[in-house]
């Protein structure tokens, strides 16, 4: 859309983009660095776009320019902000030893390596994607793991209560130990500023030495927050992506978009993020546009389970209805979400449904009745995977009121 424009993209991190899911798997020795970039490494110059490896410490609001540490600053016609997100800290006493992290970054990534080395228990704060995902990545090297789940139930705030259960199970079924209504107190120096024990509440002291951290994420907003542009929990920015200050930008996981409802909206994954970031490009380029959420949608593999959610699900909208089937094995889940008006949300555990056929469903409000009429049309791959609707359908329909 501006041929002539030139594009840099600064990291500090790392030279060429990579996808931070697939952090997981190159731990476990399943895939490489190389294999986790979504592009050649000549895609960059072909596109005209220079990578700069570099860190930056200070937004020149005033001047339009990005100050870098240890080399020249850099001047901006055009400025986006996509800082992404950090692991959240709470105060906890002793946080900051060696061998307590997130997983979120390549240098986590080299963290962990090293930590894991001299590891034989380790100790996961918070129950959520990531914390499972870390437990899995441990649980491969045949290191014990103790999660500490401040919640009655693995993540009971986003699933309903049987898909909770299930996790529960899994969980344990999987050899991990799963410790729920319990809340870390404090991390243990050994005396040479390394990880050696918790102590929890319930009272109970736990030696480890490793301690992860995955009690969710927040924007990483360190670099504006004491600058000129205005942050909330994210860097506030309009439904166009704008800041307040004139020709700076911000997208993705750090990014929080005003509304006018009661809470400004912050999403933070993979999907939303590569949609922000779309349309900040057309919106510096020149084009009028705005960000629409579109039907939530989110999915992972952790522990043999895949897990897909889309749309409305555990969120009691006015006038909604569960149509819920578990396999006797507590497996294989699906629940359908539903109103008067059509069919709202759909959570998948331990089976694979097409992405575009469930999005349109609930786009296009399908009653309940007519998803269930075909259901099959949304499996995945049922030439090589046992399918279960056979099953499901009837089930559900006995539960329809």
């Amino acid at each position: 859309m501006q041929p002539d424009w030139r594009i840099t993209i600064i990291s500090g991190e790392s030279q060429y983009h990579y996808s931070r899911p697939a952090l997981m798997y190159i731990y476990m020795g399943h895939m490489t660095y190389q294999s986790t970039k979504p592009y050649e490494d000549d895609f960059w110059p072909r596109n005209r776009i220079d990578l700069l490896r570099a860190w930056v410490t200070e937004i020149d609001t005033d001047r339009s320019r990005l100050i870098l540490h240890k080399q020249e600053p850099l001047e901006y016609d055009k400025l986006l902000i996509a800082t992404g997100s950090k692991s959240n800290k709470f105060g906890w006493p002793g946080q900051d030893l060696d061998g307590v992290q997130g997983f979120y970054s390549l240098q986590d990534l080299r963290n962990l390596y090293e930590t894991t080395e001299r590891t034989s228990h380790a100790v996961i704060v918070g129950g959520g994607l990531i914390g499972i995902e870390l437990a899995e990545m441990l649980h491969s090297r045949n290191i014990h793991v103790t999660f500490l789940v401040r919640e009655a139930s693995y993540w009971n705030n986003i699933m309903p209560k049987e898909e909770s259960a299930m996790l529960n199970r899994i969980i344990r079924e999987q050899g991990l130990d799963l410790k729920l209504n319990t809340s870390l107190v404090e991390i243990e120096d050994n005396g040479k500023g390394k990880v050696c024990a918790v102590r929890t509440d319930p009272e109970e002291r736990i030696e480890c030495q490793m301690v992860g951290l995955t009690a969710g994420v927040s924007p990483n907003i360190e670099l504006v927050k004491d600058s000129p542009i205005e942050t909330g929990r994210g860097v506030l920015v309009s439904e166009q992506l704008q800041t307040n200050i004139p020709n700076i930008y911000s997208a993705g996981d750090c990014a929080e978009i005003k509304t006018d409802g009661e809470r400004n909206l912050i999403q933070q994954v993979w999907y939303t993020g590569k949609r922000q970031g779309k349309l900040a490009g057309e919106v510096m380029a020149g084009e009028t546009s705005s960000y629409t959420p579109g039907i939530w949608y989110n999915s992972a593999k952790f522990l043999d389970l895949e897990y897909q959610v889309y749309g409305q699900v555990n969120l009691k909208i006015p006038g909604e209805k569960n149509l819920f089937w578990e396999h006797a094995n507590h497996k294989h889940a699906i629940r359908v979400v539903y109103t008067d008006e059509g069919v709202i949300g759909m959570n998948l555990m331990g089976l694979r449904y097409r992405h575009e056929v469930c999005e349109s469903w609930i786009a296009d409000k399908r009653s309940v009745n007519d998803v269930l009429d075909n259901l099959s049309e949304a499996n995945f791959d049922p030439e090589f995977f046992q399918t279960h609707e056979a099953e499901i359908v009837p089930a559900l329909r006995e539960q329809i009121t």
